[in-house]
C-alpha cells in the first residue's frame, strides 16, 4: 500500500513539473525565485560619437562668445600685439566708457521703445486673432488662418522697396514709426501660428462653462485664454523681441538721422575711414546683449512649452 501511494505522488509531481516547463518560453532557463532576486537589465552603451559631436557643437557656440567678451576688456594695442584667444593681462573698462560717452544710452532708448511697441502690438493682435480662429465656426474664420500664414512665405527682403515707398507716402520716413509698423506686420504670422496651437489645447468644456455663467467674448479672452496662453505669449514675446532688437534692414533703409538711430546702426560709430575699433564695437555688442539675456533668463521655462504646444496631436 505504501508503494502505491509513493508511485501516485511521483506521478503527480512529474505532471506538475512538466506543466511548469511548458509554461516557460522556449529556450529560457528556469530561475529560482528568491527574496533578493533582481531582473537583469541590458547594459547601456555610451554614445561616444554623439557626445563628441555635442562637445564640438558647444565649442562652436561658445568660442565666438568667449572672444567677444575677452576682447571687450582689452585695448586696441593689446589686441594687435597678443594672442586674441588669451585673456588680457591688463584688462580695461575704457571701451565701455567710450561706448557710454558716444550716445549709447540714446540709441539704447530708441531700441527699447521700438522693441516694446512692436512686441506689445504683436501679442495683442496675435492673441485676439488666435482666439477668433480657434473658436469661430464661420467660413471666414476658417480661411483667416490660411491667409495669415501666407505672410510666413513672404521674405522681408522682397518687400523692402514697396515698404519704403509706402512709408515715404505716409510721411513716416526717418521716424520710429517707420520701424514699428512694418515689423508688427511681419511678426504677426509666425506669432499667430504659435499661439493658435496653444489655444487649441484649452478644453472646450472651459469655454462652454464660462458661456453658461454668462461670460462674453472679451471676458473669456481675458480671464480664460490669456492666463492659459502665458507660455505661448512668453515664447512669442522673447522671439520677436530678439528679432526686433537685432534688426538691421529696416533701420538701414527707413531711417537716416542720428536722433532715431537704434543699436544695430550705432555700431557704425566705431568704424573709421581706414580701421575699425574692434574692442569698442564688441563692448557695445556686450552691452546691447544684456537686456535680451535677462529676458531669456526670466522666460526660458516657457519657451519649450510654447513652441511645442499642439504639435503632438
Amino acid at each position: 500500500m505504501s508503494t502505491t501511494v509513493d508511485d501516485t505522488t511521483r506521478r503527480r509531481t512529474g505532471r506538475a513539473t512538466a506543466s511548469a516547463g511548458a509554461a516557460r518560453p522556449p529556450g529560457s532557463a528556469p530561475t529560482a525565485p528568491g527574496p533578493n532576486h533582481k531582473a537583469r537589465k541590458p547594459t547601456d552603451r555610451p554614445n561616444i560619437l554623439g557626445g563628441l559631436a555635442g562637445w564640438a557643437w558647444l565649442a562652436v557656440i561658445i568660442l565666438p562668445i568667449y572672444f567677444i567678451v575677452i576682447t571687450a576688456f582689452r585695448s586696441r594695442q593689446d589686441l594687435a600685439q597678443s594672442n586674441p584667444l588669451v585673456p588680457s593681462s591688463e584688462p580695461t573698462l575704457q571701451n565701455f566708457v567710450k561706448v557710454l560717452e558716444n550716445d549709447f544710452l540714446h540709441f539704447f532708448a530708441n531700441s527699447v521703445i521700438v522693441t516694446l511697441a512692436v512686441v506689445a502690438a504683436v501679442l495683442a493682435v496675435s492673441l485676439m486673432a488666435s482666439y477668433y480662429i480657434v473658436r469661430s465656426t464661420t467660413f471666414g474664420g476658417r480661411r483667416l488662418f490660411s491667409l495669415i500664414l501666407l505672410g510666413i512665405a513672404i521674405p522681408v527682403q522682397a518687400t523692402i522697396i514697396p515698404v519704403y515707398y509706402l512709408i515715404r507716402e505716409l510721411g513716416l520716413y526717418d521716424t520710429l514709426w517707420a520701424l514699428i509698423l512694418p515689423q508688427i506686420a511681419f511678426a504677426i504670422p509666425l506669432s499667430v501660428l504659435i499661439i493658435v496651437n496653444f489655444v487649441r489645447d484649452i478644453p472646450a468644456e472651459l469655454f462652454e462653462s464660462m458661456r453658461v455663467d454668462g461670460a462674453g467674448e472679451w471676458k473669456i479672452l481675458l480671464n480664460l485664454v490669456l492666463p492659459m496662453a502665458v507660455p505661448a505669449m512668453m515664447t512669442v514675446g522673447i522671439y520677436q523681441a530678439l528679432q526686433v532688437w537685432n534688426g538691421f534692414l529696416f533701420p538701414l533703409i527707413l531711417t537716416q538721422s542720428r536722433e532715431v538711430r537704434v543699436l544695430p546702426l550705432s555700431l557704425w560709430e566705431y568704424q573709421g575711414q581706414f580701421a575699425v575699433d574692434v574692442p569698442a564695437t564688441l563692448a557695445a555688442v556686450v552691452l546691447s546683449a544684456l537686456p535680451l539675456l535677462a529676458a531669456y533668463v526670466v522666460g526660458r521655462r516657457y519657451i519649450v512649452a510654447g513652441l511645442t504646444a499642439g504639435f503632438s496631436k
